[in-house]
């Protein structure tokens, strides 16, 4: 203990760079810490108590950073809210969380003006730059001074989950009695699991929107370490490479969608920028194509590490090796975490037989926050799910096979989109794919894939006939879709999630799917 804590490294190290924004301006420990103290202050003295919510409309960069900091030395919950989402969905949130302070950027101007006019709506509503309705961040520190408040308390973090149905549910832990030194070296426990050791110099880059779980736990958990975190403000496959290079980046989190466009960069690209100095690439929120992973490890080396877990929790961990000897896998339980896979009795799956995933992790329960229904709905034996599909094999690793929504029933087959996805995924003429479920007279449910074309391919049947012949010996007739459509744009957040309703829905308007 006493290693980490980004405010304790902080006074140590006073010069130590913490942050990078977009643009190249850096922070320095000292200075972002004192704007956090600051930001302490005057929210105390504005109202807030421990326990206590606090919302925020921030894009990446050092302005989501400060009020993350000082929402977890005051034991206060923080819920960063994704940007994209309608006037409608950011209200609910705001409101659900029972946010005391709203933080906005003046880039959300518009929407923050018309979120606050929806309800009546707490005094704290404090924006960076300007927004009509909200008070200056620089009036909120003015005047408070920058020294480390009294009577520190452990906050923590509380996101919403996107679901499948419904309105999105905060997941809330209980605060943990502890310092805010002491919950950031529990909550750095993932790094550490994947050989990030404290006290050794490191570089994180953010490429992923700061409201995503991963950011907060993976970003978050480097700064904790005493890295210093690299932000983009949008993702873009060379400027990634870019900023490894240029930053010596040593860790960073991906989505496999990401893999997949930087490996479609023209080779002279790729090989413009010195890559050696990552030592952790991450990656997790989708299973990952075994070609794609392949060549991932083929280009970076051996320092592409996958994961399973969820915003509720986890999970799993493969390192480059276990990956190898298990291709496919998304790896072991980590040390704190149980597997159980089950049927739809709950009674546990034989190995390698496919069932639903339930996990356990030691000392962090959570609850679907206004929701018990769904808390408990979602558990067996003290386990929970997310809903998803796959399997043990005989030395204990973890294969995903898909969502239990996204399966399809065809003549009483399960088929799983994942699979034929990961094979069209590769297809050099291919961008992006989905595949679903649509109405079937006679089997329920046929195959749909719809397909992103690639840079300068052309949509029609020829295209879809070369996609269709490429599963031949890869996957069985079965399981090819019946149909392919074409689309401009895949329907992804900038996280690398699929909305892949939208897509399914039109197919099924006035129908009732089975799952």
């Amino acid at each position: 203990m006493g290693s980490i804590g980004f405010w304790r490294l902080a006074q140590r190290r006073p010069r130590w760079t913490a942050a990078i924004d977009a643009d190249g301006t850096a922070h320095t420990a000292a200075d972002l810490l004192a704007r956090v103290n600051q930001i302490t202050h005057g929210l105390r003295q504005l109202g807030l108590r421990p326990g206590d919510g606090i919302a925020a409309l921030l894009p990446n960069g050092v302005a989501p950073l400060e009020v993350y900091l000082a929402a977890l030395q005051s034991g206060w919950y923080f819920t960063p809210i994704n940007w994209h989402f309608t006037i409608p969905e950011i209200e609910y949130i705001v409101r659900d969380s029972e946010a005391k302070a709203f933080f906005v950027h003046e880039r959300f101007a518009g929407t923050a003006a018309a979120v606050a006019s929806t309800r009546l709506f707490p005094n704290a509503r404090i924006s960076y730059g300007s927004v009509p309705g909200f008070v200056s961040v620089t009036d909120l520190r003015a005047g408070q001074p920058d020294t480390m408040p009294d009577a520190r308390t452990a906050g923590s973090s509380m996101h919403y989950t996107s679901g499948t149905t419904g309105r999105p549910k905060g997941v809330r832990r209980v605060l943990p009695d502890l310092s805010p030194e002491d919950a950031a070296e529990l909550n750095s426990g993932l790094l550490q699991f994947f050989g990030i050791a404290p006290g050794q110099p490191g570089v994180h880059l953010v490429t992923s929107p700061n409201y995503h779980t991963a950011v907060s736990l993976f970003g978050g958990g480097a700064l904790h370490m005493g890295h210093t975190i690299v932000y983009m403000d949008k993702w873009d496959a060379e400027e990634t490479l870019a900023k490894v290079d240029r930053y010596q980046v040593t860790n960073t989190h991906m989505v496999p969608t990401q893999f997949k466009r930087m490996l479609a960069l023209p080779e002279q690209t790729r090989q413009r920028y010195n890559l050696s100095s990552m030592k952790w690439l991450i990656h997790a929120a989708a299973p990952c194509p075994v070609r794609i992973k392949q060549a991932m490890l083929d280009w970076w080396g051996p320092c592409v590490y996958e994961y399973y877990a969820a915003t509720e929790g986890g999970g799993t961990i493969a390192s480059p090796a276990d990956w190898l000897a298990h291709p496919g896998t998304v790896g072991s339980p980590w040390p704190i975490s149980e597997i159980l896979v089950a049927d739809d009795d709950g009674n546990e799956s034989p190995r390698t037989v496919p069932g639903t995933i339930y996990m356990k992790m030691a000392l962090q329960d959570f609850v679907y926050k206004g929701d018990p229904g769904k808390t408990a709905a979602n558990r067996l034996r003290g386990f929970f799910t997310v809903g998803d599909i796959g399997f043990l094999d005989d030395d204990g690793f973890l294969f995903l096979c898909d969502r239990k929504t996204d399966m399809i029933i065809s003549g009483g087959v399960n088929i799983y989109p994942a699979e034929i996805e990961a094979e069209l995924m590769t297809h050099p003429k291919v961008a992006d794919v989905a595949v679903f479920g649509v109405p079937d007279e006679d089997w329920g449910e046929q195959i749909k894939a719809v397909v992103q074309p690639a840079e300068g391919q052309l949509p029609g049947p020829e295209l879809a006939a070369e996609l269709l012949a490429s599963l031949a010996g890869q996957v069985a007739r079965m399981k090819w879709p019946k149909t392919i459509d074409f689309i401009a744009e895949m329907p992804r957040d900038p996280t690398g999630k699929l909305h892949k309703r939208q897509l399914r829905d039109p197919y099924w308007a006035g129908r009732e799917r089975a799952i």
